[in-house]
């Protein structure tokens, strides 16, 4: 495992994250209390220490679950979790509709306070603004309240986790003024399949100082290697909602890559993080972690060999022209 350290901090985190959001709900398959607690320890013990939660995993859940799990090894990971959400906003859930927004100060600190109880620590080293808009990025109060925690040691840093879905021209702006008004740390969207926002963000964190995080680097499981056109997916997983042409033109955009397997040194999941890895702006990438051999896989994409500058010209080439998917397809 490769770590990175955001400039001018000493927040230093795993290239390989851990999403705690997989082993949190049940979106993934994992129901399994002690499968659960099995992937975490374990990701820890290959080197993970960036472990990236949030209140609305599970109501509370994914903050818990943290505690009850790697309560004895707070030395040696990273927790970012987030706030934002109002979690008693709960008409007409369960389900994949957004929370309503809360981003008073008083609140935000409540909401810090409820995370440090449900997380058994007293500091979080990461907290984010958990898909926020532009006027709560640049909202002085919020920015206020987030010094004050920082000044009572009750959190390390601050960034923005912009979301929920890619809409690029605003998250590219958001990206910017994060960065301009100080934060620390910005996640995006971000894949081989999908790189809308991230020249923009990468190029502020570069001129304003700050690291970007990476969430989705798969374009939900498209990069893994494991979907096939024949693919279904079960009712419980929150990718059954999408339209057949997702699947298939999806795949039909990953087949030309295969030759950042470089015969066979790489799996397609290692070397699509390995295309993200290639942005020194990048400290860490999460992908979604929900078995054993998921998670080795995962794991071990940090070790793997670079992805080449002839590798990384032929896939701009290829997403310039959309793959190849003829755009009356998409």
């Amino acid at each position: 495992m490769k770590y990175r350290t955001y400039p001018g901090t000493d927040l230093t985190v795993s290239e390989v994250g851990f999403g705690v959001w997989t082993v949190s709900t049940t979106w993934w398959g994992v129901t399994d209390e002690d499968l659960r607690a099995r992937l975490l320890r374990k990701a820890v013990d290959l080197g993970i220490t960036h472990i990236n939660t949030a209140p609305t995993y599970g109501d509370g859940y994914g903050e818990t679950i943290l505690k009850n799990t790697l309560a004895d090894q707070r030395d040696k990971i990273v927790i970012a979790t987030k706030y934002g959400y109002d979690l008693t906003d709960n008409e007409g859930r369960p389900g994949h509709r957004e929370r309503a927004h809360d981003y008073a100060g008083d609140s935000i600190i409540r909401q810090c306070e409820a995370s440090l109880q449900r997380l058994g620590t007293d500091y979080i080293d990461l907290y984010e603004a958990h898909n926020p808009r532009l006027e709560h990025i640049d909202n002085d109060e919020v920015i206020a309240t987030l010094e004050k925690l920082k000044d009572q040691g009750k959190i390390r840093y601050y960034g923005t986790s912009l979301g929920p879905k890619i809409e690029p021209d605003r998250q590219m702006d958001e990206a910017v003024r994060s960065f301009e008004r100080g934060y620390h740390s910005v996640m995006i969207i971000y894949n081989l399949l999908e790189q809308f926002i991230g020249p923009t963000a990468f190029e502020a964190a570069r001129k304003h100082g700050g690291g970007v995080l990476i969430r989705v680097p798969h374009s939900s499981g498209l990069l893994e290697g494991n979907l096939t056109p024949d693919t279904v997916f079960p009712k419980w997983d929150h990718r059954s909602h999408r339209p057949p042409e997702w699947l298939h033109e999806g795949l039909a955009k990953v087949e030309p890559l295969d030759f950042l397997l470089a015969d066979g040194k790489r799996t397609m999941a290692q070397a699509a993080l390995q295309f993200i890895f290639r942005e020194p702006t990048v400290m860490s990438a999460v992908p979604n972690i929900y078995d054993d051999a998921n998670l080795e896989e995962m794991a071990g994409a940090s070790d793997v060999p670079p992805i080449t500058d002839a590798e990384f010209d032929k896939v701009q080439q290829l997403y310039a022209n959309n793959f190849g998917v003829a755009a009356s397809q998409t």
